[in-house]
C-alpha cells in the first residue's frame, strides 16, 4: 500500500480581514492573500476567512470563493435569504467582478478576450486544464494597464466573462502570460518574481439582495 503524501499545510496568515461595506443583510469584506476562504479538512487548515467571520457574524454564509493566494473583495451573505439572491446572480452572471495581475513579460496587444475552454484535470487535483473537446466555455477580458521594463512584466486588469475554477490563471498561462507567484501554472521564472499570487479582487457590482440597489465596491491592488 502506498504512503499518503503529507497534506499541504497552510501557513498561519497573521494579515487582519477588513469590511468594507456592511448592513444587516450582507458584507463585502477584503480577503488578505495567504487565507483560505472556507477551512480545509485537516484541523490544522482551520482558519478561514469563513472560521473567523463567525466569530462575529454567526449567520455567515459565503457567496462565492477566492483561492488561497488570491486577495481582494468578497460577497458574505448574513442571512439566508440574501445568499439564495445573491447565489442566483452570480449564476445568471449579472455580477461584475474585476481584477488586477501581474504578468510575465510584455502582452502586445492592449485589450483583448480570451476564450480558451477549460475542464477538470481529474489527474492531477485541483489543476484544471484546456480542453477543446469537454471543456467548459471560459472567457476572459482583459486590458493593459501598464508595461514594467524591469522586470519586465505587464499589470492588466482582468473582467472574467465566465467564473471557471483558475480560469484568469489558465488563460494567463495560456497566451503565455503566467501570473507572477502562480504556484500551480506558472513557469518556475514567473513563480519566483513574487513572493504572493499577484491576482487582485479589485472591483465587484451587484444587485443588493432586498433594496435591489446596484452595489459597486471598489478595493484597490496592493501592488
Amino acid at each position: 500500500m502506498q504512503p499518503q503524501a503529507d497534506p499541504f499545510i497552510v501557513p498561519y496568515c497573521s494579515a487582519s480581514i477588513d469590511v468594507l461595506y456592511k448592513d444587516e443583510h450582507l458584507l463585502v469584506i477584503n480577503k488578505p492573500t495567504g487565507l483560505l476562504t472556507l477551512s480545509g479538512k485537516h484541523p490544522d487548515n482551520i482558519d478561514s476567512v469563513h472560521y473567523r467571520l463567525v466569530r462575529d457574524y454567526p449567520t455567515a454564509t459565503m457567496v462565492h470563493r477566492l483561492d488561497f493566494g488570491t486577495s481582494g473583495l468578497l460577497i458574505v451573505a448574513l442571512t439566508k435569504s440574501a445568499n439564495g439572491h445573491l447565489t442566483k446572480q452570480f449564476q445568471s452572471r449579472t455580477v461584475i467582478k474585476s481584477y488586477t495581475a501581474l504578468l510575465q513579460g510584455h502582452v502586445e496587444n492592449d485589450v483583448g478576450t480570451i476564450d480558451i475552454p477549460i475542464v477538470k484535470d481529474k489527474e492531477h487535483f485541483p489543476l484544471q486544464k484546456v480542453c477543446r473537446v469537454m471543456g467548459k466555455q471560459a472567457q476572459s477580458a482583459y486590458q493593459v494597464l501598464e508595461r514594467v521594463i524591469e522586470p519586465r512584466v505587464t499589470k492588466v486588469k482582468f473582467t472574467p466573462i465566465t467564473g471557471r475554477t483558475h480560469q484568469l490563471r489558465v488563460h494567463s498561462r495560456e497566451i503565455g502570460h503566467s501570473i507572477l507567484g502562480c504556484d500551480l501554472y506558472a513557469t518556475d521564472e514567473a513563480f519566483f518574481m513574487a513572493d504572493r499570487l499577484m491576482l487582485h479582487a479589485t472591483t465587484i457590482e451587484f444587485n443588493h439582495p432586498v433594496t435591489g440597489q446596484r452595489i459597486d465596491v471598489c478595493c484597490p491592488s496592493p501592488f
